[in-house]
């Protein structure tokens, strides 16, 4: 090892050996602490964050293992060489290979080597020919030898290390790749500085080389981890984006009654309202829409498509229009809901959808509707509230060749007709949630318009809380 004397500075004094119990002790506590914390997280899974988070658990005890060995080195001082055990001879043209130091081994991964530039010999440790992967039989190679070990392209960085510390003075401090005898490849840490005679020239270098790819090995997988988690988010903000963009074009921004352009004088008062999900980045496929067929009739729909996501929304803006344009083509609600679901059934990604289709005869007063696995509308009359009474139907998508009944309902001027997704109420279709919605009835019998009443149901039920986004379209016979 070197002499006390070295390049710019004198040799340290050890530390006490009660002074490195502590630290011990305290290491050893604090491993404990994140392998606890490490327990309690969860696995690392296919999320980006997760894996992430692992990760970095997994880094935090590789360098606690190895400060706590280190400090294991310090107090107890280094461990002797063992003797070597009698082996049995070699078959001819057969190398003796040394035992392998058990993975984690504080052996294996720090050595120390000095070469003397006056006499051209090189000493190194045990440690040192367990990293390398040499036999310790066979000599320490020299600097000039040195390079052979390494990988090419790092060639050039340990030569410029070795040069500037035996010529100009400074420490070495870099890393460079070692190739072993059995083709693995290390990364090594060394650490060294020029040891100086008595004349004040180089006599020798020393240096102190640790084998870090495991350590590499964690760091590299947390930073494809973080780079994988912010491309994750960088994509999530993308598809939001579109999502949001597309749900608003397609939504008709009712911000206000709205009227129907039928020829005639007008017989619903209509307004609609989206509630969005407490976390934004929950863009749904809940729809509503009005529509003023030809032959005189209104189509009232409202409708969810499961999932979320920029598929989802685009899923959405397919079922509308295919809903507009089955109505235009004079489809009957359970008819509209049965060619729904072979398109569902007939998409390459699978998917589930709920709806209900309605169309309203003005001249009648008579409101014609269908429903598949969608909660039925309410209708709300003189102060009170029912459900009506839902025909059979199916989610859309769930079955191939799903028929769907149709119900009929008379409507009387005064009437008012709500309509609206699962995800509204807190607790969906249960009983207890329809309880609440019926609750309203006199408040919707004191509203003057629409309007009035989906204001009502957003201070009800649009509080920051939800957990899923929403669609309500409130309709009112007027005549």
């Amino acid at each position: 090892m070197p002499s006390p004397v070295s390049a710019g500075h004198p040799a340290a004094q050890p530390p006490g050996r009660g002074s490195v119990e502590a630290l011990i002790t305290q290491t050893r506590q604090l491993k404990g602490d994140v392998d606890a914390v490490r327990r309690d997280a969860r696995s690392a899974g296919a999320d980006p964050e997760d894996r992430w988070q692992r990760a970095l658990y997994d880094l935090a005890l590789h360098q606690l293992n190895d400060l706590d060995a280190h400090l294991a080195q310090l107090r107890d001082g280094p461990d002797p060489m063992p003797e070597a055990p009698a082996e049995p001879a070699a078959a001819p043209g057969v190398r003796s290979v040394p035992a392998a130091v058990p993975r984690g081994s504080l052996l294996s991964r720090v050595g120390s080597a000095e070469w003397n530039l006056l006499t051209d010999e090189a000493t190194w440790s045990g440690e040192l020919y367990q990293i390398l992967g040499r036999d310790p039989a066979d000599p320490a190679l020299t600097l000039d030898e040195l390079p052979s070990l390494v990988l090419e392209e790092d060639r050039p960085r340990l030569t410029g290390m070795v040069t500037g510390c035996l010529v100009d003075g400074r420490p070495i401090d870099g890393e460079f790749r070692v190739v072993r005898p059995d083709g693995s490849v290390r990364t090594v840490h060394m650490m060294g500085e020029p040891v100086l005679g008595a004349d004040g020239g180089t006599a020798s270098m020393w240096a102190v080389l640790r084998d870090v790819s495991e350590l590499r090995r964690s760091q590299r997988t947390v930073r494809e981890t973080r780079d994988s988690l912010h491309r994750r988010r960088r994509q999530e903000r993308t598809e939001h984006r579109i999502a949001a963009e597309l749900q608003e074009a397609v939504l008709p921004p009712w911000l206000g009654s709205l009227r129907l352009p039928h020829q005639g004088p007008r017989t619903l008062d209509l307004a609609a309202h989206h509630l969005p999900a407490a976390t934004s980045a929950l863009i749904g496929g809940d729809w509503y829409d009005a529509l003023d067929l030809p032959d005189g009739e209104s189509l009232l729909s409202v409708g969810d498509l499961t999932g979320h996501g920029v598929a989802v929304a685009t899923g959405m803006a397919m079922l509308l229009g295919a809903v507009r344009g089955m109505a235009l083509a004079g489809s009957r609600p359970g008819e509209l809901l049965g060619m729904l679901n072979q398109l569902l059934d007939a998409t390459v990604q699978p998917a589930l959808g709920s709806a209900v289709c309605c169309r309203y005869r003005p001249e009648t007063h008579t409101l014609v509707w269908a429903q598949a696995g969608h909660p039925a509308p309410l209708l709300f009359r003189d102060g009170t509230g029912r459900v009506l009474t839902a025909p059979d139907g199916v989610l859309l998508g769930a079955t191939s060749g799903a028929v769907y009944g149709q119900a009929e309902e008379t409507l009387r001027p005064g009437d008012l007709l709500l309509l609206h997704t699962d995800g509204l109420v807190p607790g969906h279709v249960t009983t207890a949630a329809v309880d609440r919605l019926l609750d309203l009835a006199p408040r919707f019998g004191a509203a003057r318009t629409a309007q009035d009443c989906v204001r009502t149901l957003v201070e009800e039920f649009g509080g920051a809380g939800r957990e899923d986004d929403a669609c309500v379209l409130v309709a009112r016979v007027t005549g």
